[in-house]
């Protein structure tokens, strides 16, 4: 029988319930009543017009679509490479729509064939479903909090695949081309896959030196100053549901070395793990509008502008967060110690043991609530 570590997010129904009854008599009855959630990063703002439109045009979809997905979708993803992440020439047969990433995630160990006694790297302080994935293949989960952290490598100990997360979930931690290089190095000499997820790539709030010709991204492992040009062995993976507001489309693809995602491809096509045509079509359409990332991204910034000093205000000290959703922010206390007093105050957080026991220190706060209600959480914490 399998074993799986209990949903995180069932432990939080006393703390939302706390949350929830929250009043603030001052503003009258109704005004300042209720949950502010800040715990889960799902989007709230509308999915933009452009997207709708070629999801729609696309909606009379009879036939089954292509796993692969069409060559005008792979090239697209090649192109937005190019463009965003400062990666020329990505070969498209290199490209595979994904259900969203937190499938690719998920099933990556399986689909890579990984087993028994192989073992799956994952960052100490990570989205927890690193860790799942490797337990759904029956492979040994590591945390580690580097390279050194493996020991001297033996068949039995180096890993099949190491997953980097950059920007970071939950730490917002932005990983840096010579730090990247160096891990790639190392894998390639050590015959490890290594598979990078960067969906908060385009939420980058470190400040840019003047005329600079940096991507306006961080940094991906195809990078070739990070991969010098090869994507042997890598695989970037990527989803448009915090840049473009599609959580609910499960738009998504992995892209890098041609030959793994061969391999992926064949599995993908018995298991029908496919993408639906619409929305295939929709990943289309808004990897070739950069205008509404650039919108959605100054929401969020505004939002952070708001949350930032109030929860600093309230006590916490806001630790990395250069990129992505999130504040990750302690008050050198447990967690649920935080979680509590912020729940006092309305507002729900996700606590940072859920991302491993090295976070269990912090807290996790998203920016993902509407303009109001992140006043709301601001006004209370000050």
């Amino acid at each position: 029988m399998l074993t799986l570590p209990d949903f995180p997010w069932d432990s939080l129904a006393a703390a939302k319930e706390r949350a929830a009854a929250f009043s603030e008599p001052a503003l009258g009855e109704g005004a300042g009543t209720g949950l502010v959630d800040l715990s889960v990063g799902t989007p709230v703002d509308p999915t933009p017009p452009v997207v709708r439109a070629a999801l729609a045009e696309a909606a009379d979809a009879p036939g089954y679509p292509q796993t692969y997905g069409t060559a005008d979708l792979r090239e697209a993803v090649a192109g937005w490479f190019a463009r965003r992440r400062g990666v020329p020439g990505l070969d498209p047969a290199g490209v595979l729509p994904t259900i969203g990433s937190k499938e690719l995630v998920a099933w990556l160990p399986t689909l890579m064939g990984l087993g028994p006694g192989d073992v799956v790297a994952f960052p100490r302080v990570a989205y927890p479903t690193y860790d799942v994935g490797a337990r759904l293949a029956g492979a040994v989960p590591m945390a580690v909090d580097g390279l050194t952290a493996l020991g001297p490598l033996t068949p039995s100990t180096t890993p099949k695949l190491l997953w980097l997360n950059t920007p970071g979930n939950p730490t917002g931690q932005v990983l840096g081309v010579e730090h990247l290089a160096k891990v790639v190095a190392w894998a390639r000499q050590h015959g490890v896959v290594v598979a990078s997820d960067e969906c908060y790539a385009e939420l980058d709030w470190r400040e840019r030196a003047p005329g600079s010709t940096e991507p306006p991204t961080t940094p991906s492992v195809l990078d070739p100053r990070v991969c010098g040009g090869s994507p042997e062995g890598l695989l970037a993976v990527y989803s448009l549901s915090k840049q473009s507001n599609l959580a609910g489309y499960r738009a998504a693809f992995v892209a890098g070395d041609p030959a793994l995602v061969g391999r992926l491809l064949e599995v993908r096509k018995h298991a029908g793990m496919i993408v639906p045509w619409p929305v295939q079509r929709a990943l289309v359409a808004a990897l070739g509008d950069t205008a509404h990332v650039e919108e959605q991204k100054a929401r969020y910034a505004a939002r952070r502008a708001v949350l930032r000093p109030a929860v600093e205000a309230f006590g916490l000290r806001v630790e990395h967060s250069e990129a992505g959703l999130y504040l990750w922010a302690t008050a050198g206390e447990d967690s649920r110690v935080t979680l509590g007093r912020l729940a006092e105050r309305g507002i729900l957080v996700a606590p940072g043991d859920f991302y491993g026991a090295a976070g269990r220190r912090h807290v996790r706060i998203a920016l993902t609530a509407t303009d109001e209600r992140v006043a709301a959480a601001a006004r209370r914490l000050v």
